[in-house]
């Protein structure tokens, strides 16, 4: 069994990238994962400080959630051509990661989602590729972009577009595929997404 922490939200009461990871996680649990949800709005990181690394109990659960997952889903929406403060915020703590003896998130497969209000929201998958890399993990090869993220779901956070909840529902899948084989030692030269 494999462990997936999805990292993301925005801050309010209405978040679409809560509700997309929400469904990435499910299908992740569905595909036989141990889940855990680290929305941003909840866990209330302090402003990252690096003459001041001192760890409060929400960067505490954040490091030590992360330095137990096989795999994690990242979620974030689109503000003005990158990820959000909050979740950038969330990235810089994991600097903390850098002397474990898995440093940062070394091998460890991460599945991106973006929420935009049009349809520009490859520009945070991309931010986000990058520091997936800046941090040592692995992409997962197929990323969610949901544009028009405002009437993407509805008021109890299911997809409004069936191909949306679908996207999400792959990548819940691949996540697990992609950890359960590294965790196995195997890996693969196709990942099979339909």
């Amino acid at each position: 069994m494999v462990k997936v922490v999805g990292l993301g939200g925005a801050l309010g009461d209405a978040s679409v990238t809560s509700a997309a990871m929400r469904q990435v996680l499910a299908e992740a649990e569905v595909a036989g994962a141990t889940i855990v949800l680290l929305d941003l709005n909840v866990l209330a990181l302090p402003p990252f400080d690096a003459r001041n690394r001192e760890e409060d109990a929400s960067v505490a659960r954040l490091l030590a959630e992360v330095r137990s997952a096989d795999a994690m889903v990242w979620c974030s929406p689109l503000y003005h051509g990158t990820v959000s403060g909050t979740f950038k915020n969330a990235l810089d703590w994991l600097e903390l990661l850098a002397k474990d003896p898995r440093p940062y998130l070394s091998d460890v497969p991460i599945g991106l989602v973006a929420a935009a209000g049009g349809t520009q929201g490859m520009q945070a998958i991309n931010t986000m590729e990058y520091a997936v890399r800046a941090l040592r993990g692995l992409t997962v090869p197929y990323v969610v972009a949901i544009s028009r993220a405002w009437q993407a779901f509805d008021g109890a956070g299911v997809p409004v577009d069936p191909a949306v909840g679908q996207q999400l529902q792959t990548l819940g899948r691949e996540v697990v595929r992609l950890a359960t084989l590294l965790k196995q030692g195997r890996t693969t030269p196709a990942l099979g997404v339909s």
